[in-house]
């Protein structure tokens, strides 16, 4: 089995649903980075508007270290892959990229408290086509989520990690 599995991907794909019920599936533990900044440091809102993107960059590359070290399933912010750092420890590790095609993400994303977002889905698209060369660069496995029902992705993904050895 992989010592971890990596979620990586766009804002509001689902890597942390899909990180739970996959870990689950895995017997494995769960780790989202994002959740675990906000617990030691506050909302990722504040930390933006107080500290700066690159404060939270800094942030997010150290509790992706953290969380390779200690395996299981890692869920990621959708910026992880904007550091080279971050990419290079990436390469080194097992990684699923969970690619949309964007037409859910309307109503996923209005409910949250995105700061990157503020102009709505134009950002989104934005962001995400920026970013989606870095995801196809580090990842070691693409999965298409917008036309699949939950349960189908985190299957895909089980057989693929189970393949792998």
């Amino acid at each position: 089995m992989v010592e971890s599995v990596v979620l990586i991907g766009p804002m509001g794909v689902g890597k942390t649903t899909i990180g739970k019920k996959l870990a689950k599936q895995l017997d494995r533990s769960f780790i989202d980075t994002d959740k675990e900044i906000v617990k030691d440091h506050g909302s990722i809102n504040k930390i933006f508007s107080k500290f700066g993107e690159q404060h939270f960059r800094s942030l997010e590359s150290q509790y992706l270290v953290r969380a390779l070290e200690s395996g299981g399933v890692v869920a990621t912010g959708g910026g992880i892959v904007t550091q080279a750092n971050n990419r290079a420890l990436l390469m080194d590790a097992f990684v699923i990229y969970l690619s949309s095609n964007g037409r859910h993400m309307a109503s996923r994303l209005l409910a949250g408290k995105r700061p990157l977002l503020k102009n709505g889905m134009a950002d989104w698209k934005r962001i995400y086509e920026e970013r989606k060369p870095l995801y196809e660069q580090v990842a070691s496995f693409e999965i298409e989520t917008s036309s699949k029902p939950l349960g189908t992705i985190v299957a895909e993904i089980v057989e693929v990690v189970k393949a792998r050895g």
